[in-house]
């Protein structure tokens, strides 16, 4: 099913824009996102075909299934709690049956640590990405041979410094491992190519160091370490960085290059916001999407502010969340059996 087939066949039951918009953070750049609600036809939602949601190939339109929809407030989700606090312009169809639903029956404590803790989630996200920014990997993943060292006295060398001091090739290397000696090898040299061992490593894109068999008699000429816990994290760092380098959005990363404060300021913007939504919703019980602050959001996303006052302003607003807890009167919990017989009504009207 596609969001034209909701449409035309009449399933829509809610759309609004959502996003940038529905803050009042729009820029020239914003794009319009879109969100709604439709309803499964009796024969699919009783079927074997249940859909829960669908999107558009850009996922900046999401739309979910009443069902799906009403399990996402239950469980607090942020992002479907401001859908149904839309404010009024940014709503652009609204079946009568969704009048049933009211934000304030889906607003509790429980909102805490949904809304909370996404934003705290959201400042590891930006620590994780300032480190990318800060750091660029070369394009060129580094090999086995990079994470091999060779035992000097006590010390130790690389070992592709080591190879090259004695004219020594990789290739006519053997490697055996020495028993009880995690990461430890003993290295044999054949300068003549008698007995075909297999090198320190395959090839380039090898993920360990290979083995041979050496003969009974033959002298090591020194012990290899070779570090694999590091190799693979590097490994896991290299492949994370390109994928983001591959999905990142350009004009995003040429903004963040150009205002040089190494952190994605968009993310760090709505961290803010939303660190400032959920002091507001348990100090005054009403959830908000519109912001009342447009230019000091906006001036955190033009990276107007070094990265460690935005980490400061986001550790003082948590504490106040946590004292705003303790006094909001919001219900500690929401009523489950209650919105659950609204959505079947809801459904029995439907069919």
């Amino acid at each position: 099913m596609t969001i034209k087939e909701i449409k035309d066949k009449g399933l829509l039951l809610f759309e609004c824009i959502s996003g940038s918009r529905a803050y009042g953070l729009a820029t020239s750049k914003s794009d319009t996102d879109l969100k709604g609600v439709f309803y499964l036809p009796r024969s699919e939602f009783y079927g074997l075909s249940y859909i829960p949601q669908v999107s558009n190939e850009s996922n900046d339109e999401v739309y979910y299934e009443l069902g799906r929809f009403m399990d996402l407030l239950i469980k607090s989700n942020p992002n479907i709690l401001e859908m149904l606090a839309s404010p009024a312009d940014c709503i652009l169809y609204k079946h009568p049956l969704m009048d049933r639903l009211n934000i304030n029956m889906f607003l509790s404590k429980t909102s805490k640590e949904t809304f909370a803790g996404y934003a705290i989630t959201q400042v590891r996200k930006a620590k994780g990405l300032k480190k990318k920014i800060v750091n660029p990997m070369p394009q060129k993943r580094a090999a086995v041979l990079d994470f091999c060292y060779m035992l000097e006295g006590y010390t130790s060398v690389a070992l592709k410094f080591w190879l090259e001091k004695r004219n020594y090739s990789q290739e006519r290397c053997g490697l055996v491992s020495i028993p009880h000696a995690k990461g430890l090898f003993a290295l044999f040299y054949d300068a003549e190519s008698k007995f075909n061992y297999k090198g320190i490593a395959v090839n380039e894109a090898a993920n360990e160091v290979s083995l041979s068999s050496v003969p009974r008699g033959e002298q090591e000429i020194g012990y290899l370490s070779f570090n694999a816990e590091s190799y693979s994290m590097y490994c896991k760092e290299f492949k994370e960085y390109w994928d983001w380098v591959d999905k990142r959005n350009e004009d995003r990363y040429m903004d963040n290059k150009q205002h040089g404060k190494d952190y994605d300021s968009k993310n760090m913007m709505h961290t803010i916001r939303l660190l400032q939504v959920t002091e507001e919703l348990l100090k005054t019980g009403e959830l908000h999407v519109k912001r009342p602050n447009r230019e000091e959001l906006l001036a955190i996303r033009s990276g107007e502010f070094e990265y460690t006052a935005l980490l400061a302003q986001s550790e003082a607003l948590i504490q106040k969340i946590d004292l705003a807890y303790e006094q909001t009167m919001l219900p500690e919990s929401i009523d489950h059996q209650k919105l659950e017989n609204i959505l079947i009504e809801m459904r029995n009207e439907l069919y």
